[in-house]
């Protein structure tokens, strides 16, 4: 045993059976992790345990650890807390990490006498208020336009304090004469005045516009009993603005006053998190962030450090959490609630749909910015959905065309890297089968195609898609078998109706998501194949119509009637030549013929 796995082991026999935080640190002396656990031996003893971990990245972490270092707290909300808070400020490596949007922009209330409202993207630490951070710019315009609509607040730069306000150097501007502005700057308004105006206006922001509109009601029958209408009538504009916004965001039942909602949805790399803030049937915020995952955090995990964060950042006093499920960590004084019916299932599907859409925007910019990497990522789920042994980089798909039996072709296209590979694509005419036989049809192509493939000495794709059901990829079974390919390369079929998609040897189909990016890949491909296959039947039914049309005149043979198609390009141009063209072409004696044909004809 080294003196390292000796340090370790009398780590882990003092670890205490207490809630606490947990950091474990490299050979440089640097934190690679920091956890939260509700028991700190048992939780960090697990990592060192004889069970071999499922996920690879554990392990490489723990290969890391050279120490161990923890701190006792008295609930496992504190750990929580206290995690959250390290994780932000030390950025461990191997922990998650919040990829938040520093562009989003917030409201500021400075922290200054008389203080001034605008709205800003740089936080600073100077004392001032924020509210936000606003995924909507036009929502915090629209507030910041009631707030002026409502209230008469400051916006120049004047240092406001009582020595300058009693030293009667500053003068009121446009603002105050327009009626933007009550003249704090000349002491025209007191502080005390301002300040009211101020906390008023935080509880618009916060969403507290009930206790904002008791106090304009009872302003407003002060006015009226002392027989001041003009200003009662004033305040009862400002009441009406308030109810008119309040009307614009009230989606659910006014009786839910006070919750946060959460959701939270995940792929590999990423968790996504969507918080909505509710009061009095309002939603007041809304804000989702990116998380990135390090050891493959389950979503209950993710989901614990966002509601701290978010409380803590919003300033969240809410009493109830609406969640999709019930986290471990239990918060003092706080209601868990998954609702299963009713407004609050309606509001946690809303945040839902915030997530989901919040994801795909952030991965339609990483696909723009790497297309390289969107590519691969497809693959890497179709390989996954599909349960293939490998990336199907190459793809190659065929399908069967003819109509009542006439003119059987076959058409195969390419698809590279979830692109199609145009240059690659193959017509068929099916020489051994007669009459209208998909199956056999489909047994011809797939052997004659990878037949010449393996004598060309080519490289085989790893997936082969039959447009059909059991019946063609039975076929197309039976050509792989007598080329010794099969179970080398993956194959499945996809039936029409239903989108259903077959395996060998598997008498149960497969349904895909229909919204799944597999399913549509595989939908496009068998639709480009349908496309370039029915392109090559008409066109083959037309040559056969217009060298039919040809070979009913007598007299005229193969060899002349080529001519003519190839000098003339079609029959109706032929039509509408001159005798002496004809003859130029076919020669005295035939052009005569075929002149009199058409024009008996028409």
């Amino acid at each position: 045993m080294t003196i390292l796995q000796e340090h370790i082991i009398s780590i882990l026999k003092n670890l205490p059976d207490k809630p606490g935080i947990y950091q474990f640190y490299d050979i440089s002396g640097t934190i690679i992790y920091v956890g939260k656990a509700k028991n700190l031996k048992k939780r960090v003893s697990f990592y060192f345990s004889k069970e071999i971990h499922e996920n690879g990245k554990v392990n490489v972490m723990v290969k890391k650890i050279t120490d161990i270092r923890y701190t006792v707290v008295q609930t496992e909300f504190d750990a929580l807390l206290l995690e959250n808070n390290l994780i932000k400020e030390l950025q461990p490596r191997y922990n998650i990490l919040l990829k938040d949007d520093k562009t989003f922009p917030w409201i500021c209330i400075k922290n200054e006498h008389f203080p001034r409202i605008f709205p800003t993207r740089n936080i600073i630490n100077d004392g001032s208020q924020y509210y936000g951070p606003y995924a909507s710019v036009r929502l915090m315009h629209t507030l910041l336009d009631l707030i002026k609509q409502l209230y008469q607040l400051r916006n120049c730069n004047y240092k406001l304090t009582d020595e300058n306000i009693r030293a009667g150097k500053l003068k009121v501007c446009l603002e105050f004469h327009i009626g933007n502005c009550k003249g704090p700057c000349a002491a025209l308004q007191t502080e005390e005045d301002y300040n009211t105006t101020i906390a008023n206006i935080q509880d618009i922001l916060k969403g507290n516009i009930s206790n904002v509109q008791k106090q304009l009601k009872s302003l407003m029958k002060e006015f009226s009993a002392t027989l001041q209408f003009e200003k009662a009538q004033v305040v009862k504009g400002k009441i009406e603005l308030l109810e008119k916004y309040q009307s614009k965001s009230t989606i659910v039942n006014p009786a839910i006053t006070n919750v946060d909602v959460f959701s939270v949805v995940s792929n590999e790399n990423n968790g996504y998190v969507n918080y909505l803030k509710v009061i009095d049937g309002a939603i007041v915020q809304t804000h989702s962030v990116e998380i990135k995952k390090k050891l493959d955090e389950p979503d209950e995990e993710i989901l614990s450090f966002a509601i701290t964060d978010f409380r803590k950042r919003f300033e969240s006093n809410s009493k109830e959490l609406i969640l999709p499920f019930i986290p471990q960590v239990t918060i003092p004084e706080i209601t868990y609630t998954v609702p299963q019916k009713g407004d609050k299932k309606q509001l946690l599907e809303l945040s839902l749909r915030n997530a989901k859409y919040y994801m795909l925007e952030k991965q339609k910019q990483k696909d723009l910015v790497d297309p390289e990497r969107h590519s691969k990522r497809i693959l890497e789920q179709m390989m996954k959905d599909l349960r293939l042994n490998e990336l199907p980089a190459n793809i190659e798909c065929f399908d069967n065309s003819n109509i009542q039996g006439a003119f059987p072709v076959a058409a195969m296209v390419v698809f590279k890297n979830a692109k199609p590979e145009k240059k690659e694509y193959r017509h068929f005419n099916i020489k051994t089968v007669e009459g209208p036989n998909d199956f056999a049809s489909m047994e011809e192509i797939i052997y004659r195609r990878y037949k010449r493939m393996l004598d060309e000495n080519k490289s085989l794709p790893q997936l082969i898609i039959v447009d059909g059901g059991k019946g063609q990829l039975s076929s197309a079974l039976k050509s792989l078998e007598k080329l010794n390919l099969r179970g080398k390369i993956g194959i499945i079929g996809i039936a029409k109706k239903l989108e259903e998609i077959y395996y060998p040897g598997d008498s149960l189909p497969l349904y895909l998501d229909k919204r799944s990016e597999t399913l549509k890949i595989i939908q496009q491909i068998r639709d480009e194949a349908h496309r370039f296959g029915i392109t090559h039947h008409r066109s083959k039914r037309e040559k056969s119509l217009t060298q039919s049309q040809l070979t009913e005149i007598e007299g005229i043979g193969e060899k002349t009637m080529q001519l003519l198609l190839r000098k003339f390009k079609s029959v109706n141009n032929i039509k509408k030549i001159s005798l002496e063209e004809l003859q130029e072409t076919a020669g005295k004696a035939k052009g005569v013929i075929i002149f009199e044909y058409f024009n008996k004809h028409n």
